[in-house]
Parts: C-alpha cells; structure tokens; sequence
C-alpha cells in the first residue's frame, strides 16, 4: 500500500477497527424503530405527516419555478409579436417611430 501522509496507515487501520466492530455486531446496523417496527404507531404517522408536508413545499417551490418560466416565456412571446406587428397593437418599435418622422 502506498501512503500518501504521515498518518494514512493510522487512519486506515482505525477505519478497520469500525468495519470489524460494525460486522460484529450486526443488530445496531439494523432499520431505525420507525421502519423496523409498528407501522401503525404514532411516530410512523408523524414521519408520514412529516414527509408530506415536504413533498408540499418542494411541489410548491417548483411550481412557482415553473410558472415564472411560463410567465417569462408568455412575455417574450407578446414582445416579439408586438415588435413584428407594432401597427396593429398601436405601439411603435423605436425603428418604426424614427421612420414615421
């Protein structure tokens, strides 16, 4: 094994030490009380609450995400017909009003 640093075999060897003592002992390695057991406990039905109320929050945020892109694209699309048609929306284009005079 090559080392990097002075303390790589340390560092190694400690990291060894926590694989062996986690296989060791198998049952602290096990699903938390809220997966593992009841499912209808009240904490199972918190953690539910718990992640729909942030499944809302995410949903809400990428809505007003995307519909500030709809908006954006909507405006452009209004600007760019009004710039090709600035006679029939009764608004001149700065090109069009220096061509008027």
């Amino acid at each position: 094994m090559k080392r990097i640093g002075k303390y790589s075999s340390c560092i190694w060897l400690v990291m060894m030490a926590a694989v062996v003592c986690v296989l060791a002992n198998p049952g602290s390695a096990s699903a938390c009380a809220s997966c593992y057991g009841k499912s209808d406990s009240p904490l199972a039905a918190g953690m539910n609450w718990g992640i729909f109320s942030l499944l809302v929050v995410v949903g809400g945020v990428m809505g007003t995400v995307a519909s500030f892109f709809i908006f954006l694209a909507r405006k452009a699309a209004s600007v760019a017909a009004g710039e090709a048609d600035g006679a029939a929306s009764g608004t001149l284009s700065a090109q069009q009003f220096e061509k008027s005079e």
